[in-house]
């Protein structure tokens, strides 16, 4: 099997050369998914048993921080393919095989539960809308988060709350609705999905939060939700890294009277702080990663070790788009014009900060585990 990570540099290259068809087609073109999925980058969270990767989270992060280099929306993209894909491993067998078991099969879809699964003679009839269904038109299957229902009324939870869980559903059942006009991550297709009751078994249904994974390795006692914080901080790590050498190379050639900007000490000193941070922010990553893989290896992850691997993962996000910024003002009058790779991504990073993953409210949550208070952790 090819390795990903050097499958992941080789293709980085010809997504940049194709950033702008990216960004114009408003969606990961067909090819570029076609290209990831045949090398295998999609099956990076699938158990071996399947014959996926069933990498460790450091080299999935570093997978997907490689193809982001290249271009942000492609990183986008298999990241959300790859980290959905983990239920395969809650999954039962028979669907496992029959969903993940094609080698370059691409799934995607919305964890929320937007939508309504109704009971009906052992089956759910799920129906909704959900929106940022990213990289969807390129799925051969999606999951759409939903609330259970008999007849009218919701099932409850012993606390009270609704019970939810993610539908999974062929794509041809399901209507994908272009909604997806937008400032940054444009290449990523993340219009909106809809269904409208579409027949799922019983047992063609997965939650995250309450379902225990068939599968025994360690990759499947981390966090799935601090997988998919990960995600995103090694998507944002990688366009960051891109638009710190976007902006150095042309630093050394853009010469104002004699000298080049890079002789510039304003410039250098700016330059070095924007590294230093994004070097930090990384290496914050890799540390809160180590030991939370050492704790999947024990056998479980504290509560604590699982909130300072989402701060890891939002510091790298928030602080990438920092980094962008400055990238961005180093680059100049060049940087504004569209032909500009910085301006891109800038747009790209503050659009990854939004997600729900990585937005200003992980901070409260941490806070309040590593001050022993009340909280609800059951997406940490």
């Amino acid at each position: 099997m090819t390795n990903p990570l050097a499958a992941a540099r080789d293709i980085a290259p010809a997504l940049a050369a194709r950033a702008a068809e990216i960004e114009e087609a408003r969606r990961l073109p067909a090819d570029i998914a076609a290209t990831l999925a045949s090398a295998g980058l999609f099956r990076l969270a699938i158990p071996k048993s399947l014959n996926g990767h069933e990498l460790p989270p450091d080299a999935i992060f570093a997978t997907l921080e490689a193809v982001a280099e290249g271009d942000a929306s492609a990183g986008w993209c298999l990241m959300i393919g790859a980290t959905t894909a983990l239920i395969a491993a809650y999954l039962p067998r028979h669907h496992a095989e029959a969903i993940l078991g094609p080698s370059e099969v691409i799934t995607g879809g919305v964890f929320a539960p937007l939508g309504r699964a109704v009971k009906a003679n052992g089956h759910w009839q799920v129906s909704g809308r959900w929106s940022w269904a990213s990289g969807s038109a390129n799925c051969h299957w999606l999951v759409g988060g939903a609330v259970l229902m008999e007849g009218n009324t919701p099932l409850l939870q012993e606390d009270g709350r609704p019970r939810h869980r993610m539908m999974l559903m062929p794509r041809d059942a399901v209507e994908l609705i272009d909604t997806w006009h937008a400032a940054g991550l444009k290449g990523t297709g993340s219009g909106d999905m809809a269904a409208a009751a579409v027949e799922v078994p019983a047992d063609r249904s997965v939650s995250l939060i309450d379902d225990t994974p068939h599968e025994p390795g360690p990759l499947y006692r981390f966090p799935p939700f601090g997988l998919l914080a990960l995600g995103i901080a090694a998507v944002a790590c990688g366009n960051a890294r891109a638009s710190l050498d976007s902006v150095a190379a042309a630093l050394k050639t853009r010469r104002s009277g004699t000298r080049t900007a890079a002789e510039r000490s304003t410039i250098q000193a700016d330059l070095a702080r924007a590294e230093a941070a994004w070097m930090a922010a990384r290496a914050g990553v890799q540390q809160a990663l180590s030991q939370a893989w050492q704790e999947a290896l024990g056998g479980g992850i504290r509560l604590q070790t699982r909130a300072r691997l989402r701060l890891a993962a939002t510091h790298m996000t928030r602080t990438a788009a920092d980094v962008t910024r400055t990238a961005y003002d180093l680059g100049g009058g060049a940087a504004l014009y569209l032909e500009s790779p910085l301006q891109r991504r800038f747009r790209d990073a503050h659009a990854m900060t939004q997600h729900i993953m990585v937005q200003g409210g992980t901070w409260e949550l941490a806070g309040k585990v590593l001050l022993d208070q009340p909280a609800d952790t059951s997406m940490l």
